[in-house]
């Protein structure tokens, strides 16, 4: 898994690609519970992230308490239809701050 940070519009935007699964989640739960707490906003895009599994999901669900925490905000974009689906029965459209691009996930939370 690649992982991308840049500061836009007065947030961190965050920018993976590749699988998100238990040979790749460690990459990104070391870098997003920390990013989450430093930052009062901050945008994770899954644009090229083409599976999610349920390790996946787990680091995900870390980083949005670890946002919450802090009083911070996270908000996710650009999921594939695939992806959408598992957030969709897993129940974590409900969780999280879902836009369909990086521009509308700042704005959402900024």
């Amino acid at each position: 898994m690649d992982i991308i940070e840049n500061s836009r519009d007065g947030a961190l935007v965050i920018s993976a690609s590749g699988r998100l699964d238990s040979s790749s989640a460690g990459e990104l739960e070391a870098v997003l519970p920390v990013r989450v707490r430093e930052h009062e906003a901050v945008v994770l895009s899954l644009a090229d992230v083409p599976y999610v599994s349920s390790a996946g999901l787990r680091v995900l669900l870390i980083g949005a308490k670890a946002a919450k925490a802090a009083g911070n905000k996270l908000a996710l974009t650009g999921l594939s239809p695939a992806v959408r689906e598992v957030f969709d029965i897993s129940g974590f459209s409900k969780i999280f701050t879902i836009e369909s691009d990086v521009e509308a996930g700042i704005a959402a939370i900024g």
